[in-house]
């Protein structure tokens, strides 16, 4: 009981408030490479110091064939590990090793908690009617009280909104930035599976996870030191298309979206897949065969017939070959979930926003179509809305990163951030509350 109080006080002091009951997810504290190309396993490449791994006596290149008996075939199987192991608990693990495969375990650390100087950092969760709990982070300044709030709602992916240590890429400079630079409440949820939250994420479906912003969001307008009246939703990607959804149901104060769509998903799986064909230096001719043949049916079967893409290969081999994603996963989320996302009328939303919106598309921005912003600010001012506004970005792309062009992007080579990105989401934020008084 001595220890638990004096690590609650130790937190306090250094503002982090852990108020809630959801066991604290651990770390390998090791670079591993995931499974890929079809081939089990996930290799160890190297070890931060002090590694569980290493002290148990594994070795670089050894391969981790099976988690807790989940065996790693993809990268799905590897995420779901990665936001499934717990600290201070027994993680068994079977190991190859050349040609001899043996058991272990092995105890892992906690990942430390976020902290800002001058901030709150409150840790929580809160339970969806699908009865998954889920991880709740808030941070704000020390103190004070009445204050506005960014709800942040991230993309479709499976990856964290905590900026753990070790994580620094342009995303999580985005979040760093709207918490410490923000002087406002900034809130964030973990969908299933994800961070401490309780579930799969390759497995929870559409309707689940839009649930748990939805319960999020009532939580965040029940906190005492939050203005209810002074909300603004900043969506990314996936998120920044269901923002005006959210904004128009829950009555908040504006619509930051970063990286949006407007069209429905099967429009927009068709669009990337010419501009991947683009990047690949496909002729036109070879694209209007393909998009013809393989693509555009592919696409209808799956999303309009409600098939997954196993049944869709099994009938018609010769797509194989051109299909880009796992058999029953894409981009890491079920066929369940882009099923129920093609039945979602995200266009219907933008037509019936009526708070102030604030659009930003990168030109590098491979993922979205310039089209698709357009048409949102023509939607617009069809209805007459009063208060919007589209920032095109010179050489941004879809991941908050400065590019020369599309294919820079698309092959991950490395990028630029500019302080601008986080600092003009921050000050669209403050003038749309300010436009609320």
């Amino acid at each position: 009981m001595k220890t638990r109080i004096t690590l609650f006080a130790f937190l306090m002091t250094i503002g982090i408030i852990k108020a809630q009951d959801l066991e604290r997810r651990a770390s390998f504290e090791a670079r591993i490479e995931t499974p890929k190309n079809g081939i089990p396993g996930a290799k160890i490449i190297s070890f931060r110091e002090n590694s569980p791994l290493k002290a148990i006596g594994l070795q670089e290149n050894d391969i981790i064939l099976k988690v807790n008996d989940r065996n790693l075939v993809s990268s799905v199987d590897w995420n779901g590990v990665l936001y499934s192991i717990r600290a201070n608990q027994k993680t068994n693990l079977v190991i190859k090793r050349g040609v001899e495969v043996f058991s272990t375990e092995a105890q892992l650390n906690a990942l430390p908690f976020e902290e800002y100087k001058g901030l709150e950092t409150h840790y929580e969760s809160i339970v969806n009617d699908y009865g998954i709990r889920q991880r709740v982070i808030i941070t704000k300044p020390k103190g004070k009280t009445n204050l506005p709030a960014i709800f942040l709602v991230q993309g479709l992916s499976c990856s964290s909104v905590e900026k753990y240590s070790g994580r620094s890429n342009n995303w999580v400079k985005l979040i760093n930035d709207l918490a410490e630079k923000s002087n406002m409440v900034l809130y964030r949820i973990e969908k299933p599976g994800v961070g401490d939250s309780e579930g799969d994420c390759g497995k929870v479906d559409f309707e689940t996870e839009l649930n748990g912003y939805e319960s999020a969001l009532k939580h965040l307008k029940a906190k005492p030191y939050v203005n209810s009246n002074q909300i603004i939703i900043y969506g990314n990607s996936m998120g920044s298309a269901l923002a005006p959804y959210l904004a128009n149901k829950y009555k908040l104060s504006g619509v930051i979206s970063d990286g949006t769509f407007f069209k429905s998903w099967y429009e927009h799986m068709l669009e990337i897949e010419r501009r991947i064909l683009e990047i690949e230096g496909k002729s036109q001719e070879d694209i209007y065969r393909l998009m013809n043949t393989v693509y555009i049916p592919l696409y209808y079967e799956m999303l309009i017939k409600k098939k997954s893409f196993e049944s869709i290969l099994k009938d018609n081999p010769t797509y194989a070959q051109y299909h880009r994603q796992g058999l029953n996963y894409m981009y890491g989320r079920s066929m369940k979930y882009y099923h129920q996302v093609q039945d979602f009328n995200f266009a219907k939303e933008w037509e019936n926003l009526k708070v102030p919106v604030r659009v930003r598309w990168g030109t590098n921005d491979w993922i979205m179509t310039e089209n698709d912003n357009d048409m949102i600010m023509y939607v617009l001012d069809s209805q007459g809305h009063k208060d919007h506004e589209l920032y095109k970005y010179k050489d941004l792309d879809h991941w908050s990163t400065i590019h020369p062009d599309y294919e820079n992007s698309f092959n991950f080579k490395p990028g630029k951030w500019e302080d601008k990105i986080s600092r003009q989401t921050i000050d669209w934020a403050w003038e749309m509350i300010q436009k609320k008084n």
